[in-house]
C-alpha cells in the first residue's frame, strides 16, 4: 500500500506527465502530411467530418466530469468548457468554429451534422473516452484533458502550414485553431493545477499518468481511424 512517502513531489508529478509529450498525436504521419501540405482535398474532407465527431462529444466529455465532481468552484470552472464548445447560442462557439472550416474544405452543413462520413473507428475512440470520463473520478477525468499542455505549439503550427500548404483556405476559416491558441494557454494551466492539487495520493497520481497516456492513445487511434477511411477514397 502506498504511503506519505511514496507521494511524488508536485515537480516529479509534473515531470512524469510531462514525459508523455512525445506521445501526442502532433508527430502521427497523418497530421506530418498536413502539415507538409501533402494531404489531398478529399482527405482534409475526411479529417474535418470526422474530427467534428471529436469536438462535438467534447461538451459531453465536459459535462461528465461536472456530474462527478462534488466541489462548486471546480464545477463553475468547468463549466465554461461546456459553454465555449458549444456556445451561448446556436452559431457561436468551438462547434461552430469547426463547422466552418469543414464547410470551407468542401463539405455541407448537413453532411457533417448527419455524421454520415464517421467512421467506425472514430467513434470507437471518441466514445471511448467520453466513456472514460463518466466512470472515472472526477480530477482522473480532468487528468486525461491534460494533453493541453502539447497543443498550443501544435495549433500555431497548424494555422500558418495549412495556410501555406492550402491556398483554398482563408485565414478566418481557421478560426477554430486561431482562437483556441489563447483559450487553450490558459485551460491548460487551470488544468495542471487541478490535477497537482488534487492528486495528492501516489495511486491518484498513477491513475492520473494512466489517464494523460490513455487520451493520448484515443486521439491517435482517432488519427489512425482517419487515415484508413481517406485511404478508401
Amino acid at each position: 500500500m502506498a504511503t506519505s512517502q511514496d507521494v511524488l513531489s508536485r515537480e516529479d508529478f509534473l515531470a512524469a506527465l510531462q514525459a508523455l509529450s512525445h506521445r501526442y498525436w502532433g508527430t502521427h504521419p497523418f497530421h506530418q502530411r498536413m502539415h507538409a501540405g501533402e494531404l489531398t482535398e478529399h482527405e482534409l474532407r475526411t479529417w474535418a467530418a470526422n474530427r467534428w465527431y471529436y469536438q462535438c462529444m467534447l461538451p459531453q466529455k465536459d459535462a461528465a466530469i461536472i456530474s462527478n465532481c462534488p466541489l462548486p468552484e471546480v464545477r463553475r470552472q468547468w463549466l465554461d468548457r461546456i459553454v465555449y464548445h458549444d456556445g451561448k447560442v446556436d452559431g457561436e462557439g468551438g462547434a461552430a468554429s469547426w463547422l466552418r472550416l469543414c464547410q470551407a474544405v468542401g463539405l455541407t452543413r448537413e453532411e457533417v451534422l448527419d455524421q454520415r462520413h464517421i467512421a467506425p473507428g472514430t467513434r470507437f475512440a471518441v466514445d471511448a473516452y467520453v466513456n472514460f470520463a463518466r466512470q472515472q473520478p472526477w480530477i482522473i477525468g480532468v487528468a486525461s484533458g491534460l494533453t493541453e499542455m502539447f497543443s498550443g505549439h501544435l495549433m500555431r503550427q497548424r494555422v500558418s502550414d495549412v495556410l501555406a500548404g492550402y491556398s483554398w483556405i482563408r485565414r478566418e476559416d481557421l478560426a477554430y485553431f486561431t482562437t483556441r491558441i489563447d483559450k487553450v494557454s490558459g485551460e491548460g494551466k487551470e488544468t495542471v493545477d487541478l490535477v497537482l492539487e488534487h492528486c495528492d495520493t501516489r495511486a491518484l497520481q498513477d491513475a492520473a499518468v494512466a489517464a494523460l497516456s490513455f487520451k493520448c492513445d484515443v486521439l491517435w487511434s482517432l488519427l489512425d481511424s482517419i487515415e484508413r477511411a481517406a485511404a478508401k477514397g
